[in-house]
């Protein structure tokens, strides 16, 4: 078996606090995952980084972006296109597919207007395109924001069907795969195959306290506004 983290974030993203470079780094030399999927907020240019610096560390990409539709936050994989945010859930997953992408929700049912919410996600499952577009729901998200939900996810993927997810939603190098996805396979094409016919499993890491994980991240991120004038 094969282990994805299926949700990072770099300095792409407005509240991210890391470089590609630094992030392929990370992984290459700490973590033993075989994949990873870069999904920066509404920007695809991180991943496309990433894709493109991979081979030279023996890293598997899969690029992707968290696109903050109007109906919540939806991660896109195999996309080589940015898709512009504020469309519909439904509208979004149309244009993943039209770049033959996959999708998946992450931290549903949080208590925010970032996560997407049970009836929305209903009513766009009686589409056919979108139930063969979204491929599985974020049941394990080891984020601070994220965690507050994993137990209604788990819920709401066992009454919908849906296949279960784990990943970290790291903004942070040290977060990188403590949320997973273990996969029949090694490669990135692996992972595709094993998310289409729900050959995977969320695996639970150990993360470290919320206490921890907010004075670092927000260290960080105050660091960088610095930087950046």
């Amino acid at each position: 078996m094969g282990l994805a983290d299926l949700h990072i974030h770099t300095i792409w993203s407005q509240d991210g606090t890391t470089s590609v470079e630094a992030v392929l780094r990370y992984v290459a030399r700490s973590i033993d995952l075989d994949v990873i999927a870069i999904t920066d907020h509404d920007r695809i240019e991180g991943a496309l980084e990433a894709v493109a610096l991979a081979p030279r560390l023996g890293l598997e990409v899969v690029p992707g972006s968290e696109i903050s539709t109007a109906d919540g936050h939806l991660l896109a994989f195999y996309i080589q296109e940015r898709i512009p945010p504020g469309l519909s859930l439904l509208e979004t997953i149309q244009r993943i597919g039209e770049q033959d992408g996959l999708c998946a929700v992450p931290h549903p049912l949080a208590h925010s207007p970032h996560s997407v919410q049970a009836p929305v996600l209903q009513a766009a499952l009686q589409d056919p395109q979108v139930a063969k577009r979204l491929v599985g729901l974020e049941t394990y998200n080891s984020s601070l924001f994220g965690r507050q939900s994993n137990e209604s996810a788990e819920r709401l993927a066992d009454q919908l069907l849906l296949t279960k997810l784990g990943s970290s939603d790291a903004h942070v190098p040290w977060m990188i795969g403590t949320g997973a996805t273990a996969f029949v396979g090694r490669t990135a094409a692996d992972l595709r195959r094993a998310l289409e016919t729900g050959a995977v499993v969320r695996v639970r890491e150990r993360a470290r306290s919320r206490v921890h994980m907010l004075l670092d991240w927000s260290g960080r991120y105050l660091l960088r506004q610095v930087v950046n004038g």
